[in-house]
């Protein structure tokens, strides 16, 4: 066939499975998005999906709604593993309910173990004692990432790892963006403290049981971590302590608990009367826990959010709100962020530049946007939406409840 025929070939067979995609709601266009791991396969997927969406709202549409998740997948137990930036290998145990329905959309509980000192893990190896038979619900999708001595919960590998994995659980079934939450035990329960400090975006909910989140504060543990209680809004906690724990005794953490009363941070704080660095308690509980997962699921554009941040590279956003720029890093970035409509009023405190991520269904992009930092209107102006924009956020978090379609970047001056 000559080269031009078989050219003219493929580009009628691209316009047919564009056509084809619009008619269908992106099709396989969004599955080929979803699946790509690979720049290359990235990169493709992208530009396919711009070719065959007329507009951003198409291609929203088609994002919210998702891939057509494949009924053909593993149930049961199954190990997967991935490899991090740092050349580790972060292995993770997944549970799917033997009755896994693609047509429905599925809770994800995380599940940090505890004891992070001992030696990496192998393959095989059955991260809880009674192994996976008891994790099993048909309910829920239940993730159980292996931690060690290279990898513990608050390091900035496993800040890296957990969302990666989560992604990768998304690629596969149907997950319910709401309501993925985190429960910790012991050292677990305090990488539940970790994350809700310092990366929640994911997050609806976090249970850290038996842990202190005064372990992130000791050098000891790798690191010594600032914790701002800011950062703990619209992310509900519940904490159970034994009143007799060697480790961690519920009076060690009544200070702390103070503190989240005084800022009014959602919480439920359970003391164990008699009990010690265990979680006996779990079946007598578990009625109260599992109410308070269901009525706390994500919201992923609340109207008020805050933000403290001791660096800019990392641990810098909580869902719409990210610190951009620290104005010096000898003092705290604090935003504070409250959205009505299209004007969005902020508070910044040693802040140099600011990022608003904004969603079509939270934001009348027919109208002006209106920012106002610390009293004065620093933009008023009309927000394009982008595609590119679209396409980023959604390949960084597969996201389908948190989708973004345009960002505000603030530049402040000087103080």
């Amino acid at each position: 066939m000559p080269l031009g025929v078989r050219l003219a070939a493929v580009l009628l067979l691209a316009a047919s499975a564009s056509a084809f995609a619009a008619e269908n709601g992106g099709g396989s266009l969004v599955e080929d998005f979803w699946q790509a791991v690979s720049a290359a396969e990235m990169r493709a997927s992208e530009q396919a999906l711009l070719a065959a969406a007329d507009d951003v709202t198409t291609l929203y549409a088609w994002l919210k709604q998702g891939p057509a998740f494949s009924p053909d997948v593993e149930t049961g137990a199954w190990e997967g593993s991935r490899t991090g930036a740092d050349g580790l290998t972060f292995r993770y145990g997944v549970v799917v309910p033997e009755g896994y329905d693609p047509e429905f959309s599925y809770p994800v509980e995380f599940l940090l173990h505890g004891g992070v000192a001992r030696p990496e893990w192998g393959p095989g190896v059955e991260w809880w004692r009674s192994g996976y038979a008891n994790l099993q619900r048909e309910d829920r999708i239940i993730v159980v990432p292996a931690s060690w001595r290279e990898a513990f919960w608050w390091h900035d590998n496993q800040a890296d790892n957990l969302p990666a994995v989560l992604r990768e659980v998304k690629r596969l079934y149907n997950v319910d963006d709401n309501r993925v939450s985190m429960t910790g035990i012991s050292d677990g329960g305090t990488g539940a403290y970790f994350f809700a400090f310092k990366q929640p975006s994911e997050w609806a909910s976090f249970l850290p049981y038996i842990g202190h989140p005064g372990v992130l504060r000791n050098p000891a543990g790798g690191v010594n971590y600032r914790l701002f209680f800011e950062n703990l809004t619209a992310k509900p906690l519940y904490i159970v302590n034994g009143e007799l724990d060697r480790l961690y005794p519920a009076t060690s953490l009544q200070s702390f608990v103070d503190v989240l009363i005084e800022a009014r941070v959602e919480h439920v704080f359970r003391v164990i009367e008699g009990g010690g660095h265990n979680t006996r308690w779990l079946p007598e509980e578990t009625p109260a826990i599992e109410q308070f997962k269901t009525g706390h699921p994500r919201d992923p554009f609340p109207e008020f959010l805050q933000w403290v941040a001791d660096r800019d590279d990392r641990y810098n956003r909580n869902m719409w709100l990210r610190v951009d720029e620290m104005a010096n890093p000898e003092y705290l970035a604090v935003l504070k962020a409250k959205r009505e409509a299209n004007r969005f009023t902020v508070e910044a405190t040693a802040v140099a530049g600011f990022s608003l991520l904004l969603n079509p269904e939270e934001i009348d992009f027919s109208q002006p946007v209106v920012v106002d930092v610390n009293g004065e209107t620093v933009y008023d102006d009309m927000v394009e939406q982008s595609a590119d924009t679209l396409l980023r956020w959604a390949r960084e978090t597969l996201d389908r409840q948190a989708l973004v379609t345009a960002e505000i970047r603030i530049s402040l001056p000087a103080e």
